[in-house]
């Protein structure tokens, strides 16, 4: 019988990587609530209408990317390709948004699903941390949530990141920049990729966001988003390069950069880090002020980031840096006998109920086989009980990094364990 292997593009994350994951999700949590983001969980599955109203029927997310089917009841389900569309949504349909100058902070630790060409760090399973502020039209709040997400790559130890930023403008000024691009893209459209040929009359402005040589050496030259911004997007933006100066946040202006969600407006960021490669992003956001209109909710500005968390942990590997790994020492608890089994038994659920990380064979197996797993299981010492120990009232307390071995009243035992 042939075995059952992981889908294509879907990884287990295991035992030895775990604790990973573990670290820079406490530091992700603790990071963001220090800036009052407070956590939301959203479904994994949500109406397809929500991703092509909110994503836009253009993206290549949509187009090409979404695991989409019809569940039994003939309605058409999405599997969460990013967090903010099906954010919007609950903030919308649980009333966060209704009062007039209502907003919100949140913050969300979750997988997207996207069906493309699984690469390193880019898988079809991907998890995310993301923040999401509403509510706030001023660019303070963009700026806020950079320094959100940059604090939180500072306290994992990412080094050499690069935050780039840009600006698309209001609603008017994308149109406008849209217009200007095709324009300029039309005569040499035929040199463009295949997609990037749909995509010029589709969602154009993606083009240049191409890695493909062709593309790229046609958009050289382009004109540059911000020539076609309105006067109120321009203070917007100079506004944010003003913040993030007096903030101390090192950046740079980068006029190609876009995001590949339609529903972006104004402050565009994205940022970077050493060791990945040419594919070196590690997380972006940007400004969506018109995306809880769009899916039926009262106009409320917002504005957030994402961050894939793969990529994070790929770079701290390339970077050598080690995350902070502190477990609890473990107590192993050794016995010759049943009875004796039996009292360990009782002892390790002792432990645990004190707060202390114990374990021990169940399989009945030789003191000698204890031991070893003891050794296999790195514990830090090693509690032994047998009869004479359980007729004392005794235990032999064993600390195997140096070797020492004693005997401890079993009243005493808890003072003399490590923490």
């Amino acid at each position: 019988m042939s075995k059952i292997t992981a889908p294509k593009g879907f990884e287990d994350i295991l035992p030895a990587d775990s604790w990973k994951w573990h670290t820079v999700e406490r530091i992700a949590r603790e990071t963001a609530e220090l800036y009052r983001f407070f956590e939301i969980r959203t479904p994994v599955l949500e109406q397809t209408a929500l991703f092509h109203r909110g994503v836009g029927e253009g993206s290549d997310i949509v187009r090409k990317e979404t695991f989409t089917f019809d569940d039994r009841g003939g309605d058409s389900m999405t599997l969460r390709p990013e967090g903010t569309a099906g954010v919007a949504r609950a903030m919308i349909e649980h009333g966060f948004l209704n009062d007039q100058g209502a907003r919100a902070k949140v913050y969300y630790i979750a997988p997207n699903f996207r069906y493309e060409r699984p690469q390193k760090g880019r898988l079809r399973q991907h998890n995310q941390f993301g923040a999401e502020a509403f509510g706030i039209p001023d660019a303070d709040q963009d700026v806020e949530c950079i320094q959100l997400q940059m604090d939180f790559y500072r306290r994992c130890g990412v080094r050499d990141l690069e935050l780039q930023v840009n600006s698309l403008g209001d609603a008017e000024s994308k149109q406008r920049y849209r217009e200007v691009l095709v324009q300029f893209l039309t005569p040499t459209k035929d040199l463009l990729s295949e997609d990037s040929q749909r995509r010029l009359s589709e969602n154009p402005l993606r083009i240049l966001d191409s890695k493909d040589p062709r593309d790229k050496e046609a958009c050289t030259g382009a004109p540059p988003a911000s020539e076609s911004l309105s006067e109120k997007s321009r203070k917007h933006f100079e506004r944010v390069q003003q913040l993030l100066r007096e903030a101390a946040v090192p950046f740079v202006a980068n006029p190609n950069l876009v995001r590949g969600f339609d529903y972006y407006t104004e402050t565009l960021w994205e940022v970077t880090a050493g060791g990945l490669g040419a594919q070196n992003a590690i997380g972006g956001g940007g400004r969506y002020d018109n995306l809880v209109e769009q899916l039926g909710g009262r106009p409320t500005p917002g504005v957030g980031f994402g961050s894939g968390l793969e990529r994070l942990l790929i770079a701290l590997d390339a970077q050598g840096v080690q995350l902070p790994h502190t477990p609890k020492p473990l107590i192993w608890l050794a016995y010759h006998g049943d009875v004796a089994k039996l009292a360990q038994i009782k002892l390790m659920q002792e432990l645990r109920a004190a707060g202390f990380a114990a374990d021990m064979d169940l399989a009945r197996r030789s003191i000698k086989a204890q031991f070893k797993l003891s050794d296999r299981e790195k514990a830090a010492v090693v509690v032994i009980v047998g009869e004479s120990e359980l007729a004392n009232g005794t235990v032999m307390l064993k600390n195997l990094a140096t070797g020492e071995q004693a005997a401890v009243a079993r009243a005493e035992l808890v003072s003399k364990l490590p923490r």
